[in-house]
């Protein structure tokens, strides 16, 4: 069987690195005779670069929903996957070469949140038609994986998609997501604690409104408020007008140690060092990082809304993402119940394993061979 992995443009998205990654990986190991074969838009010759003005928006529209389609159409192959729904729109090519195709859907949040778009384009509106344009894609998909049953909720409703082709398949999380050597633990502690004593909230991700970060600081002012040693370690993007606001309001800035956008080796050592993460999201397609929390050891708080619940189970905390007092109550809980903490930490151990990339191969490669299958 040939496979086309039709894949975002490399470095553009990096979930969507790890997603294709470790599926092509996986399945390259477990179906060896299978030819897979990967698809990414080509960066434009310079030729091309002068033809287009890059300040005015044209060359990318024109890359992203005429080239690249065009590119992957020419590709022959007996399957293909698309793996982001932003790039559901190459689908309208592929149907006419009468193949099977599937469109995974990682989340469906600029219907929930469409204000997101102001912060990321110029033309807010015209980001809009073009997204739901793309997504709109998925009603010429033969199978579309949703990352969890919240996603495939939103998929049926938002876009009218029959339940019957969709198939719920969860990510899985990478095994370089680990518990490290105490030693290695100890020494980052020592290097980013300002006590022993001091508790370490870890928060990972944007800060779009959907994160809930102005939440997250309200619960640092309410256990700072109430007495406790306490600092936020923040990983993703930068605070935003508003939080930077609140932040300097409440005296915050040096309770705070922001990493930045850190890379994979940082994330480990961050959820191996920290005490608690915390994920007070309202809306998640699937919600990666709790996962891998969870796989290194690190209890989660996170909220009762989206995909969460399913993700977490009854191996975590759930709470209400808009009481920063219940949220800070559930820290201060876990921070004078040792046994209750540990107990959330094996559970945490014990749910992750069945989060694996290679269960999500062997689910996608019985998805491929159905659609083959004649009749």
């Amino acid at each position: 069987m040939r496979l086309v992995i039709v894949r975002r443009e490399t470095g553009v998205a990096l979930s969507m690195d790890v997603y294709a990654d470790n599926l092509v990986a996986e399945l390259k190991a477990i179906r060896p005779n299978w030819e897979i074969v990967e698809v990414a838009p080509q960066p434009w010759s310079r030729n091309q670069e002068n033809l287009w003005h890059s300040g005015t928006g044209i060359r990318k529209y024109y890359k992203r929903f005429w080239h690249h389609p065009q590119q992957v159409s020419q590709v022959e192959g007996d399957i293909y996957h698309i793996i982001d729904h932003t790039n559901a729109h190459v689908a309208y090519w592929l149907k006419k070469k009468g193949k099977p195709i599937i469109v995974t859907c990682h989340d469906l949040v600029h219907f929930v949140y469409p204000e997101i778009l102001k912060g990321e384009s110029r033309f807010p509106a015209l980001s809009m038609a073009s997204w739901k344009f793309s997504v709109r894609g998925m009603g010429d998909a033969d199978c579309i994986v949703a990352v969890s049953s919240n996603t495939a909720k939103d998929v049926h409703e938002k876009l009218g998609i029959e339940l019957q082709r969709i198939v719920v398949i969860p990510n899985g999380v990478e095994v370089s997501f680990c518990p490290l050597p105490s030693e290695k633990i100890k020494s980052f502690r020592q290097q980013y604690q300002r006590s022993p004593e001091e508790i370490c909230l870890l928060n990972v991700g944007s800060t779009h409104q959907r994160k809930n970060i102005i939440t997250v600081l309200k619960v640092l002012k309410t256990l700072k408020d109430q007495g406790l040693s306490v600092r936020l370690w923040r990983a993703g993007g930068k605070f935003t007008a508003e939080q930077i606001t609140f932040i300097k309001k409440h005296n915050l800035q040096q309770d705070i140690l922001d990493f930045g956008t850190a890379d994979k080796n940082i994330l480990i050592q961050l959820y191996n060092a920290a005490d608690i993460l915390l994920a007070p999201s309202l809306y998640e397609g699937f919600g990666l990082t709790i996962i891998e929390a969870m796989a290194c050891g690190l209890p989660v708080i996170t909220s009762q809304v989206s995909s969460l619940p399913e993700v977490v189970g009854d191996d975590g905390i759930l709470v209400d993402p808009n009481s920063p007092q219940a949220i800070a109550d559930a820290v201060f809980h876990l921070n004078k119940k040792p046994d209750l903490y540990h107990d959330l930490v094996e559970k945490g151990f014990a749910r992750v394993k069945s989060f694996t990339w290679q269960n999500a191969a062997k689910k996608l490669a019985v998805i491929y061979e159905k659609l083959l299958q004649p009749g």
